[in-house]
């Protein structure tokens, strides 16, 4: 029998075709102008792959966390579940946080930058008002169910999702077939994802050729010192949420490393955590994660635990905050902390969010809001290890939080659920297309 290549070796490929392939639009045409229209013709295939994905979201969530409450049973094991998670997204932002300080204050990335700062006056045209507290709280509840699907609003989502499972586990009986038709709409989405996943190496591909025919590789040169000393926070924060893996779960955390790889390498190259999402929940079904813990604790991942995004919010501020030469104290640098503990949630939902919360952060610490401009050229590289990252934590999350409700399989079950899932997929490629 020949041996199938793993998805994720496919993934691979497909990034160094997509960098080989920039690299030769970005050499035949200088003209930035004239490689920007190449790059969007070459991005169609991976902006409709997103396109597809965020298709899946709305639904996928919905479906399967509404199911996952209503088999939960009642409400206060709803809430125990949340109180877990919402205690782990907790710690972790805060460590994501204090991370992105200390490596910025320890490195000093901006300091002797060696590069012309944008003028002082100069804007990077982002809106600073989305992220208060007042209005987050506002926008988690949704005004209609339906506008919270078109706009993939994931928090909306899951709170209409956590009132209605719970409302169909309360009615007990009277909802089985509800809940029977809701679990169907789930396995008919992760059907579809299952076809949409074909087409990730080409998506892979394209966006990194895209990346590469307008910026070439010499901006990486450019900003080697800043973006090294990230991807060096990166690793630390890689190690750090697995050593809180391994406490919590043993070597055994190693194999979900390795399940999760393709999700990792998917979510790195697209630059998208959303890309990731099915890959992930199948990653933890095989891991021996219940289902109804990973679809209740991976939608709030999406919004409350972005430990990649967390991180660098407090290390990109603190870069422009030296590249101009303003000194911060450390209880200034505290109060930062706070302020993006709080306006960093929902970030999930807003293109490039990272950078309005940074913008907003800037302008209440009087630090020009142009100093965005230096980093906005290599965001796309940084983006990568952010929802790489982010890919990482929402999983481990979910992992331990299932270990403290005892809804994690022993290692042998959850071996043998993983061939059962195999044997399911290699049964269902099988199938003729008229059968």
């Amino acid at each position: 029998m020949k041996k199938k290549i793993p998805a994720a070796i496919w993934i691979l490929i497909a990034m160094v075709v997509g960098i080989l392939l920039g690299y030769m639009v970005f050499k035949s045409f200088p003209d930035k102008k004239a490689a920007g229209e190449i790059a969007g013709y070459i991005s169609i295939m991976s902006d409709v792959f997103l396109r597809l994905i965020k298709m899946l979201i709305g639904p996928l969530v919905f479906s399967t966390l509404v199911v996952g409450i209503a088999h939960m049973g009642d409400a206060s094991s709803v809430g125990r579940v949340f109180g877990k998670a919402l205690g782990w997204f907790v710690t972790a932002s805060l460590i994501s946080l204090v991370l992105g300080l200390i490596m910025a204050n320890l490195l000093k990335p901006g300091v002797n930058l060696g590069l012309p700062l944008p003028d002082i006056g100069a804007s990077a045209n982002l809106a600073t008002s989305k992220f208060t507290l007042k209005d987050f709280v506002s926008h988690l509840v949704p005004k209609s169910f339906a506008e919270a699907m078109a706009h993939n609003e994931i928090l909306q989502i899951v709170v209409f999702s956590m009132f209605f499972g719970v409302a169909l586990a309360s009615l007990g009986e009277k909802a089985k077939t509800l809940i029977n038709a809701i679990d169907e709409l789930a396995h008919a989405m992760l059907k579809i994802t299952g076809y949409v996943m074909k087409l990730a190496p080409l998506a892979v591909m394209a966006a990194m050729a895209a990346t590469v025919s307008v910026n070439g590789l010499e901006i990486l040169l450019k900003f080697a010192v800043f973006m090294g000393d990230f991807y060096l926070g990166l690793f630390v924060l890689w190690a750090v949420l697995i050593g809180a893996g391994v406490l919590f779960l043993g070597p055994r955390v190693f194999k979900l490393l390795v399940l999760i790889k393709e999700a990792f390498l998917l979510s790195f190259a697209t630059a998208s955590s959303e890309a990731a999402y099915p890959k992930i929940l199948d990653a933890l079904d095989r891991f021996g994660v219940k289902r109804k813990i990973s679809s209740f604790v991976m939608p709030m991942g999406y919004s409350f635990n972005l430990d990649g995004s967390m991180m660098y919010c407090t290390f990109a501020v603190l870069f422009i905050a030296q590249a101009y030469n303003i000194e911060l104290s450390l209880g200034t640098q505290i109060t930062m902390l706070l302020i993006l503990m709080l306006t960093s949630k929902g970030m999930a939902g807003v293109p490039r969010a990272s950078l309005v919360v940074i913008a907003a952060t800037l302008n209440q610490f009087n630090i020009p809001e142009a100093g965005l401009l230096l980093i906005l050229g290599v965001d796309t590289f940084l983006d990568m290890g952010r929802s790489a990252t982010n890919a990482v934590g929402n999983s481990l999350a979910t992992a331990v939080v299932a270990k403290w409700e005892g809804e994690l399989l022993p290692e042998a079950e959850a071996a043998a659920n993983a061939k059962l899932l195999d044997a399911e997929a290699a049964a269902t490629a099988a199938k003729p297309a008229h059968a």
